[in-house]
């Protein structure tokens, strides 16, 4: 099987959400969206990689594929849990009302309806998709509650005493919302409460993932719809600090909220937590067209989420900051994996990364991939982070597709997809940098 490291990508062809996150056995297995014949989205698979350390990863093949008739369109978005010596993949299943003649891997007017599917396997790797799925929660029928076809990618947890489900749906097409779930028995899974704000959140949330951290209780969602300039991709990852009652399963949602990320690629996160507690966020890259290779679609570097005096932070997990040990003189000695870079700017002081611009304007850090990145309608070239208050220190991951600029270890990061990276670095002022590769190979 195909082994890579440091950043996730796909083995070739297509894929998409990360899914079923979870450290299980001595791994961390990564299961995500797949299409396994061609570079573009179609009726999806759950490929499966597996790590030690969420460095190194190995490919492990096709995990889930349709076999019933609840997905006999696809295996969509879901998570993954630890219960009675077995792995758990809660997953959507869509079956489309009518699909397309000309592709039958799309629906036609988007009529398709959706159930949530559990499947399970004792050591994590053998999945029996012909004998060993079941329906969970069956299709949404009350439109009061969700949408029949936009309710979708379950997020399951243990809470203290069941277990519960989150799910992402749409009030009539028309506004965002969150459903929950609860069982006793870990086999029926019953409605008990939704979320959900007004119009100007997006009209549908998919993605959810509901955790607590020692700083506050947080809501992942990714909001479709959300922005209406149009400069940028209108479906964002957004993050509050909530305040949820799990008896009752009611979330108080604030109106403030922070981008997952600022580079505005990045989207469907999921989280875990990894062997030693920490929660873990590791998200897909959203890019424009295939690597000549023949692959679309990554992950960015795993990152860890903490809550202090308000505000979400997204630090670089520890294992990939101590994975580039290896101090070097130029960007040329690094390996195909790619390298970091760490300074600090002052005001009107940059970087040049192999024609990605990285620049401090003010109390704010700005990046401009206009060189690096295909002209196309739609596509947007200009981040740039909010006022930051923790400094201008920088540590950029550079990848031949991905740069992540980590501002003040998480304060904020801009992660953006990139195409024909030189290897040369070019500094404005008097900034000065260090720079750090991976083991060679």
């Amino acid at each position: 099987m195909e082994k890579q490291n440091l950043h996730l990508k796909a083995p070739g062809n297509w894929i998409n959400d990360p899914n079923g996150f979870l450290f299980y056995q001595g791994y961390y297995h990564m299961f995500y969206q797949y299409f396994p014949y061609a570079p573009r989205w179609g009726t999806m698979h759950w490929g499966h990689a597996v790590s030690r350390d969420l460095v190194h990863w190995e490919h492990r093949g096709v995990a889930l594929f349709p076999t019933k008739r609840e997905d006999q369109n696809g295996c969509f978005s879901g998570s993954a849990i630890a219960h009675d010596h077995a792995l758990h993949l809660v997953y959507t299943g869509v079956r489309y009302e009518e699909p397309d003649p000309g592709d039958i891997h799309v629906s036609r007017e988007d009529r398709f309806i959706s159930a949530q599917m559990m499947i399970s396997s004792e050591d994590g790797f053998s999945f029996d998709n012909w004998k060993d799925k079941r329906v969970v929660i069956p299709p949404v029928t009350d439109e009061r509650i969700g949408h029949k076809a936009h309710t979708r990618d379950p997020k399951i947890w243990r809470g203290k005493d069941a277990w519960y489900i989150i799910l992402g749906s749409s009030v009539k097409g028309r506004q965002g919302e969150v459903l929950f779930y609860k069982s006793i028995d870990f086999k029926n899974f019953s409605y008990v409460n939704r979320a959900w704000k007004d119009e100007s959140f997006g009209w549908m949330w998919e993605c959810p993932d509901y955790f607590e951290t020692d700083g506050g209780q947080v809501l992942l969602v990714s909001a479709m719809g959300l922005l209406k300039s149009g400069e940028k991709e209108t479906n964002q990852s957004i993050c509050f600090l909530v305040e949820f009652d799990e008896a009752s399963c009611e979330m108080k949602l604030p109106d403030q909220y922070q981008f997952m990320d600022y580079g505005m690629d990045l989207y469907a996160p999921q989280t875990t937590l990894d062997k030693e507690g920490r929660r873990v966020m590791m998200a897909w890259v959203r890019m424009p067209k295939p690597v000549d290779a023949g692959w679309i679609g990554m992950f960015c570097a795993p990152r860890v989420i903490e809550t202090k005096d308000g505000h979400i932070y997204f630090h670089m997990h520890p294992n990939i900051r101590k994975a580039y040990y290896r101090e070097i003189s130029s960007a040329a000695e690094a390996s195909a994996d790619g390298y970091m870079v760490c300074c600090s700017l002052r005001d009107g002081e940059g970087i040049n990364i192999g024609g990605f611009l990285i620049f401090r304007e003010g109390n704010c850090i700005t990046t401009d991939r206009s060189a690096v990145f295909p002209y196309e309608a739609g596509a947007h070239f200009v981040s740039e982070t909010p006022e930051l208050k923790d400094g201008f220190h920088l540590c950029i991951l550079v990848d031949s597709n991905l740069v992540e600029v980590f501002v003040n270890d998480g304060e904020y990061v801009i992660s953006n997809a990139v195409y024909g990276l030189t290897r040369e670095i070019i500094c404005t002022g008097d900034v000065e940098t260090a720079l750090f590769a991976a083991e060679k190979g």
